[in-house]
This record gives structure tokens, sequence and C-alpha cells, in this order.
């Protein structure tokens, strides 16, 4: 069985809390340790600061087989471009691959969606 929830909240910083309670609730559940939400939790901030416009963003969280699934987007233009390259000691490639055992960039719906995946147990 699986659990799925689907935020769209505010893009503006003070809306990001949400998602952080909502990881953290979904992440009891696989009896995830602190160090790993806290893991996942940078990761999803980091993409998350890469939007502050008065659009909404979504934040889908999936628990599977020991771990969780976070996607993040729309993404518009050249907000990803630090994904494509190290643009050096705290780039957005680098924040991701230290903190998340995967991501990858999906094209759907007219903009660009980051999922990450942080396995419980780490």
């Amino acid at each position: 069985m699986t659990d799925e929830i689907r935020l769209v909240i505010p893009a503006e910083e003070e809306f990001r809390p949400v998602a952080h309670l909502v990881t953290g609730g979904l992440a009891l559940r696989l009896d995830m340790t602190y160090d790993a939400l806290d893991d996942l939790q940078t990761g999803i901030d980091a993409l998350l600061a890469l939007r502050d416009d008065p659009g909404d963003v979504v934040v889908s969280l999936d628990v599977g087989e020991g771990a969780l699934h976070a996607t993040v987007g729309p993404f518009q233009g050249d907000a990803l471009r630090g994904l494509e390259r190290d643009e050096g000691e705290l780039g957005l490639r680098r924040v991701l691959e230290t903190v998340v055992e995967t991501f990858e960039v999906e094209e759907r719906d007219g903009g660009a969606y980051v999922e990450l995946i942080k396995k419980a147990a780490s």
C-alpha cells in the first residue's frame, strides 16, 4: 500500500513550512531517522528556493517500499540549470547528490518537475 499526498501551495517562502510538516508526517510512517528526514527536507527546500513568485508550486509525496518520493515543480526556463552541471561547492546538483539517493527531472504539463527519492534507512 502506498500513500500519496499532493500539496499545491503558493511559491512564496512563508508557505514552505507546510511542505516540511507534511513530509515529516509521511516520514514517520517509514520510521525514517531524523537525519534522513532532514536530508529530504533540505533537498525539497533547495528546489522550493528556486521559486519565489506569485504562482503555485506542487509538492507531491509518495510513501513507497522503504523510501519517500517527493516531486516538486513546475519550474520554467533556466530555473533548473544548476542541475546540468556542478556550480561549485553548494550548487543545486551537489546539494541533491548529497542529500537524496536519486533525483530526476521530468517534463510534463508545460513545466519541469524534479523527483527526489530518499530511502528510510540511510
